[in-house]
């Protein structure tokens, strides 16, 4: 990493910081426990692999040395213009912004980190607003920051933003039937039942060395299922995918599985996992076989798996579509932190945002 004088922040475009240190990235990763995959190495590296040249430019990443130089925290963070309470504004961002919908972000940092000598390097950035969105309901870090920002000046709020249904997994397959309802038990084991009977019914995963295949399978099924909707029509998007799990495969955490009928794929299941936690991300299902439920049955053997795996967390991400509440009645929050500069257009804004949230209020 650069070379740092004292134990302030230095910055440094993401691409430079991504190429220097990686084993620093991933040491404050493993340190903040709130953090998802989606605040990883991998994430930031798979985002810019597919960023236009202009966005990849316009990232600042600030870097905290602490004792010995060490590495104490990272922000990686853009300069964007945005619209803000209507109004265009110089913000502050995450780098890699939402595409691809991350969650459960926090700020990667040792506990002991002094995130207030990360301010003179904030404030020499050209902002009036700053935005960290998707932020874990209990993100540690992203709250020292902001606590770090009212110290030096700045009007500090939080929002709530996504729900994000989960899953706290027992100790075994039986336990988790044991918590549904007398129905939703019968529903699910009769209809594993007849698929059984009726076909050969295998799990296919995909791993480093069958990761096209895989990725080619997920992408015609989630097409299938969705046609022009589907997220990967974003050619973005699929090269973001890609990448991310393309090291995600590396590391043996990639969870990329089809549901075959009699040899062929007719449901797939794409997510990861992490920690104690496995992520659903994304699926697709033939609609020849709708009436067979083969999302339902592959949802069921990927639950089922995290459970025999030793996992204590199944996490749906973003969205209460109502098929993740057969599942579970538990949701997260995500939040957003927002900070503004205590310069005149800073205050201003701060303003307009007070002035629409009564408007809100009162409707």
């Amino acid at each position: 990493m650069v070379e740092a004088v004292d134990t302030v922040g230095t910055c440094m475009p993401l691409v430079q910081a991504l190429a220097d240190g990686r084993s620093d990235w991933e040491g404050l990763q493993a340190c903040s426990p709130a953090a998802s995959p989606f605040a990883s190495w991998a994430w930031h590296r798979a985002w810019l692999c597919s960023a236009p040249t202009e966005e990849s430019q316009a990232t600042r990443t600030l870097v905290l040395r602490g004792a010995g130089h060490a590495v104490a925290a990272i922000l990686p963070l853009a300069v964007r213009t945005v619209t803000f309470r209507r109004q265009r504004a110089a913000a502050l961002t995450w780098a890699i912004g939402d595409l691809g919908c991350p969650d459960h972000l926090d700020v990667l940092a040792l506990p002991d980190a002094d995130l207030d000598a990360v301010m003179p390097a904030l404030t020499s950035l050209p902002w009036d607003v700053l935005v960290l969105g998707s932020l874990a309901p209990d993100a540690p870090n992203a709250t020292r920051l902001a606590r770090a920002l009212e110290r030096a000046g700045y009007g500090v709020r939080w929002n709530s933003l996504w729900p994000c249904p989960y899953l706290d997994l027992p100790a075994s397959w039986d336990e988790y039937l044991g918590s549904l309802s007398a129905n939703r038990r019968q529903v699910l084991r009769r209809r594993e039942r007849v698929l059984d009977r009726e076909h050969a019914v295998t799990l296919t995963d995909y791993g480093a060395g069958r990761l096209d295949e895989g990725w080619h399978h997920l992408v015609a099924l989630h097409d299938k299922r969705w046609t022009a909707a589907g997220v990967f029509n974003d050619p973005r998007i699929d090269r973001l995918h890609r990448a991310f799990a393309q090291e995600l495969a590396s590391r043996g955490q990639l969870w990329l599985s089809t549901l075959d009928l009699d040899g062929v794929p007719a449901a797939a299941w794409y997510g990861f996992a992490d920690r104690d936690t496995v992520y659903f991300y994304q699926s697709g299902r033939d609609p020849r076989w709708e009436d067979q439920s083969v999302g339902v049955a592959l949802m069921v053997k990927m639950i089922r798996r995290a459970i025999e795996g030793g996992y204590r967390r199944f996490d749906f991400l973003r969205g209460e579509e109502a098929y993740k509440r057969q599942w579970t009645s538990s949701t997260a929050v995500t939040r957003e932190l927002v900070a503004f500069r205590p310069s005149w257009r800073g205050r201003w804004l701060r303003g307009l945002d007070w002035a629409a949230r009564m408007r809100a209020r009162l409707r």
